[in-house]
């Protein structure tokens, strides 16, 4: 494993990677001026800050990267579409620096409250102007926070402090959580017109941008003040400026701008504006963690898969990723076996012609963050195009016109606690056997699949027969007649082969009229029924031999001669 931290970081942060005995790592002092590029030819991490700029040209020199890792919220210095695009995870590191900032935050309202910048100048310039700088307390305030995630509660805890009443918008937040944080949720209007201070804590996005106008402004409470360490772009300037200068907020503390730094800010020279070049975040404590907390992000994504802030995938705790995993892995699995039933087990017959996938989450799973499921359901079934992986599948997908619908019922009938349905669409093409081999219905493939005792992938129906099978390994999938000595033609052909059987699992359809009734005297006339089987054979696990490849051709070349048996393929199911 090969880890370039293309800029310079802490001693702590470099010990994270260090620990790990078999990983390269390879720090900016030992990159030869301009030579990124070479050194991450053969990378599967990359560690920024804010310089470097990680554009698609970067990104075709790192053909092994997996993740690339931003010390810091923004991420403006990455294409982050070029990266997922490739099936490279972009992670930030929001959070880490949330004391800081919540700190600056709380230090910006009481200086506004008491003078403090100007009490200070004076003091300098040996005034003494007690008499004038009179101010007011914080407790008993309202404060209306508009963001309540990390920075935005962890504000929240220290107002609560000082004894201020904390209201705050945020439709992203469960109200459980901020009825524990003992914060009163609002509409954005109520929030406006009710708040003594207003504190900004939310991203830049096109709902956001220019948030703080003439209008809202209009709406808030006569003598407002308002402060924003989130970013400049939140705020409307030349309105905040007027709303200022005519008394409608009283001041504005703002560690952020639209440009950065500013440059003929309407608030220079504004004494009711305290202004700081992009500080909140700036504290030894802060910049050490976020480094730590970044390094342990890039190593647990490595070594465990666990994906945690990340901008491009769906982010899972430890916690959440270990309970999920065996899921992930189940839906790849479900996946490449419906793909390999479109594709009637002939290379290229159908590959690239499916329509639409269908993914049915039921009972506990639909509690579940399920993005990795789905995306690990998407690249089964796109099993060996080029490319594509569990990161990118999604984006894979629309690329190739594939559309992708979910749904999720936590309420499901039986024992199972928790299944994933999937339904696969193919196109019909000019000459395809698929349909007809597949046994499918008009171009539809189903599964139902679950986990058990926590590890083991479970095959539960396939079309519209109930089976129980392991998804694991090389398997042999046959459609039979439902009459008597076809599971006995199987074995004896497959042990004439030399392969050896681990499992046998059968089913039937259940409308077979040999399901229904007693087995009849030999002679006598009758329809027979359809039926299943899922044979898992024992195959070496590093690849099987070419004698023992000859021999399975063999084999499924004379099971495909026996007249009860109207299809058989294989998928093997241990290369994923």
């Amino acid at each position: 494993m090969k880890i370039v931290l293309a800029e310079k970081v802490s001693p702590a942060t470099l010990a994270v990677f260090q620990k790990e005995p078999e990983w390269k790592v390879v720090t900016a002092e030992q990159i030869a001026p301009g030579g990124l590029a070479a050194e991450l030819a053969d990378a599967d991490a990359l560690v920024v800050r804010s310089a470097i700029q990680v554009d698609a040209a970067l990104l075709a020199a790192a053909p092994k990267l997996r993740i690339i890792g931003r010390a810091g919220v923004g991420v403006d210095n990455i294409d982050a579409e070029e990266a997922t695009r490739r099936g490279i995870v972009v992670m930030n590191t929001p959070g880490a620096n949330a004391v800081a900032v919540a700190e600056l935050t709380l230090a910006l309202m009481i200086a506004m409250c008491r003078g403090i910048v100007r009490a200070n100048a004076s003091m300098h310039a040996a005034r003494w102007e007690k008499k004038s700088l009179q101010g007011s307390e914080l407790r008993g305030k309202t404060l209306g926070i508009i963001g309540l995630g990390r920075v935005g509660l962890e504000v929240t805890r220290r107002a609560l402090a000082f004894g201020m009443k904390v209201i705050g918008y945020d439709p992203f937040i469960a109200p459980v959580i901020a009825r524990e944080n003992h914060v009163a949720l609002l509409t954005l209007e109520e929030v406006f017109s009710s708040s003594d201070f207003l504190s900004l804590h939310v991203g830049l996005t096109p709902q956001t941008e220019g948030l703080i106008n003439e209008r809202s402004i209009a709406g808030m409470k006569k003598g407002v003040r308002i402060v924003n360490c989130a970013r400049g772009e939140l705020i409307v300037e030349h309105a905040l400026a007027e709303a200022i200068h005519s008394g409608q907020v009283a001041g504005a503390a703002l560690d952020v701008f639209r440009q950065e730094p500013p440059k003929n800010s309407p608030f220079f020279g504004m004494e009711q504006v305290l202004l700081s070049p992009h500080i909140a975040g700036s504290t030894d404590e802060a910049q050490e963690a976020i480094g730590i907390q970044l390094a342990n992000q890039v190593r647990d994504y490595l070594k465990l898969g666990v994906v945690q802030n990340a901008v491009n995938v769906a982010s899972l705790s430890e916690e959440e990723y270990a309970e999920i995993a065996p899921y992930v892995e189940m839906s790849a699995r479900l996946g490449q076996l419906l793909s390999h039933a479109g594709g009637s087990g002939d290379p290229g017959a159908s590959r690239g012609s499916v329509e639409s996938i269908s993914l049915s989450y039921n009972g506990r799973l639909a509690a579940l963050k399920t993005e990795m499921i789905r995306n690990a359901a998407i690249a089964g079934v796109l099993y060996g195009a080029d490319g594509v992986n569990r990161i990118n599948a999604m984006t894979a997908a629309a690329e190739r016109g594939i559309r992708v619908q979910e749904e999720k019922r936590e309420q499901i009938a039986g024992g199972t606690g928790s299944t994933l349905g999937m339904t696969l669409h193919w196109r019909r093409q000019s000459g395809s056997r698929a349909g007809e081999q597949a046994g499918g219905q008009d171009g539809l493939w189903t599964g139902v699949a679950t986990v058990l005792h926590g590890r083991s992938p479970r095959l539960l129906r396939y079309d519209s027969i109930d089976i129980e099978a392991e998804l694991a390994g090389t398997l042999m999938i046959f459609r039979n007649q439902d009459v008597p000595g076809v599971i006995g033609r199987i074995g004896t052909i497959l042990g004439e082969a030399g392969l050896n059987i681990a499992s046998f699992a059968l089913g039937r359809e259940k409308s077979s009229p040999a399901a229904d009734s007693a087995p009849t005297a030999a002679g006598v006339n009758r329809e027979p029924g359809h039926a299943l089987a899922f044979v898992q054979l024992d195959m070496p696990t590093g690849g099987a031999s070419q004698q023992v490849q000859d021999a399975l051709r063999h084999a499924i070349d004379t099971l495909r001669q026996v007249p009860a048996i109207t299809s058989v393929r294989t998928v093997d199911l241990g290369k994923l």
